[in-house]
């Protein structure tokens, strides 16, 4: 009885999702592969083919790996979204890859690996990190709206000019510097 009623709740959420047209993309019958001009093309159930296939977050900050929308330009020049990937986790790891290479292309966010140096002054930080592009300095407001969480242990930094450091997870930073990161970074 359990699972008729577990096939049943799908059959409903499936139905809600085809009345507001998003379409749940799935691994069994999404490809995802690169074609021509080096671009990501995507094939649904062995019949529609897309070209110039790209990927948008749909909550970045809060589910950077959920809810990935799969998008083309269309030849009325407008864009078009293909469908939703629920979960990335569970294409395999080959997709990931051309997934989150697409994300990197359209989401211009530095990784912040190390925090050497936090200083404020007159109501702003500034913050001498070290990045996945090296060593370099940010500044940013001291407010509570320019640091939100990211995932579950990590936080997203916005800086003056709206470019987004991201943390990924703060207990995993070396000790002093989650020492120093957290006596101003503390909500």
């Amino acid at each position: 009885m359990p699972e008729e009623i577990l096939e049943d709740e799908i059959a409903r959420a499936e139905a809600r999702l085809a009345e507001t047209g998003i379409r749940r993309l799935s691994p069994s019958s999404t490809v995802i592969f690169k074609g021509i001009y080096n671009l990501l093309h995507c094939v649904l159930d062995d019949k529609e083919l897309y070209r110039g296939v790209f990927a948008i977050r749909m909550f970045p900050i809060r589910s950077p790996n959920l809810y990935i929308s799969l998008h083309y330009t269309g030849a009325d020049d407008k864009e078009h979204e293909i469908g939703v990937i629920e979960d990335l986790s569970t294409y395999p790891q080959a997709i990931q890859d051309l997934i989150n290479a697409s994300l990197a292309d359209h989401y211009y966010e530095q990784m912040i690996h190390r925090v050497y140096e936090i200083e404020c002054e007159h109501g702003l930080l500034f913050f001498d990190v070290e990045t996945q592009r090296g060593r370099e300095k940010f500044v940013m407001h001291w407010r509570g709206d320019r640091a939100e969480d990211y995932g579950r242990k990590g936080k997203v930094l916005h800086d003056a000019l709206d470019n987004r450091y991201v943390i990924r997870d703060v207990e995993a930073l070396p000790s002093k510097d989650q020492s120093r990161f957290l006596s101003y970074i503390y909500w």
